[in-house]
């Protein structure tokens, strides 16, 4: 475990990121990216493959987890693009655990369902009112209301898109054929790919230990550290203490890529824990900018491999170590 920082210096609102340097690594084109998983989450992580990419290639290990799986985006493409063996992805919304149960167990009868699927106003309150008597009718309202709300957005709040893509409305992200054509690849990998439902903070302590290095650990809470506390508009499950994720990271010394919104509280963890962090300039879905950290064990997307959040935090600050 790395040692403890004892004396902590508070990073001011305006300047934090002045601790952190812009990844080397551009981001994707999403349109370079091929689309892996049926769901549409917020804050889509399709710019992020190239870093994962690199990521993989670099440490070479056999399985991935993803402990907030979503969408499981980088799951997909880890397994699909052969830069994993398998992977282990975990999730604690029911709603969303349940497509995931009907796409790796029961995928054939869940692709014709949306395939056939013709959605109408309608059909579309239909499925939003109904109480699901099994897992894949479960998965597929799960899927429907993905596909249907503003950012794929599944809180018990969210409303349906109107106007959508072209005018289109409520079908604008609704494509059966291509949404069939995603879970007959995903049923094709379903072999490599290990689903469990569950706390992810209560089952990482174990899992991690029992894999081992061998692992590579990809994180992205759908919950923000400090700042704005979006979470609790996008997510069911919008809770999570960081600082207790931080340490078993440290504790375990897992080989790890973590996202997270940029905050003075997430650049304050990486520091005390002296991990490696970059920050990379996105658009939101409101097409405005802001700064994500893509965090690591040591350093692996600077310019020149220098320049870490803790190197550079130590200019500024003076540390007492334990």
């Amino acid at each position: 475990m790395r040692s403890a920082l004892v004396m902590r210096c508070p990073l001011p609102r305006d300047t934090f990121l002045n601790a952190i340097p812009a990844s080397r690594v551009p981001v994707a084109n999403p349109a370079s990216i091929p689309a892996r998983s049926p769901l549409r989450y917020p804050g889509g992580k399709t710019w992020l493959i190239p870093h994962v990419r690199q990521w993989l290639a670099e440490t070479a290990s056999s399985t991935l987890v993803e402990p907030f799986a979503g969408g499981a985006g980088v799951s997909l493409t880890a397994v699909m693009e052969n830069l994993v063996k398998n992977c282990i992805m975990i999730e604690i919304d029911r709603d969303v655990a349940a497509f995931w149960h009907s796409a790796l167990g029961n995928g054939a009868v869940l692709r014709h369902i949306v395939y056939w699927f013709d959605l109408t106003p309608e059909r579309l309150s239909a499925v939003a009112e109904s109480s699901p008597k099994t897992l894949t009718e479960h998965g597929f309202r799960t899927l429907v209301l993905n596909r249907t709300r503003y950012g794929g957005n599944l809180a018990r709040r969210a409303s349906f898109m109107r106007n959508g893509e072209n005018g289109n409305g409520l079908a604008s992200r609704w494509y059966p054929k291509t949404l069939s054509k995603r879970l007959a690849n995903i049923e094709a990998h379903s072999d490599r790919i290990v689903f469990m439902e569950g706390n992810a903070m209560e089952i990482l302590p174990d899992l991690l230990r029992e894999l081992g290095r061998d692992a590579a650990v990809f994180l992205d809470p759908p919950y923000v550290c400090g700042g704005k506390r979006a979470g609790h508009r996008l997510y069911n499950h919008s809770e999570i203490d960081h600082a207790t994720l931080f340490a078993l990271l440290d504790e375990t010394g897992c080989n790890f890529l973590m996202t997270l919104e940029a905050s003075p509280e997430a650049v304050e963890l990486v520091t005390d824990h002296g991990f490696a962090a970059v920050r990379v300039k996105m658009k939101t879905g409101h097409h405005e900018s802001a700064q994500e950290l893509v965090i690591t064990p040591s350093p692996l997307f600077e310019a020149g491999l220098g320049g870490t959040a803790a190197s550079t935090r130590e200019d500024r600050c003076r540390f007492e170590h334990s």
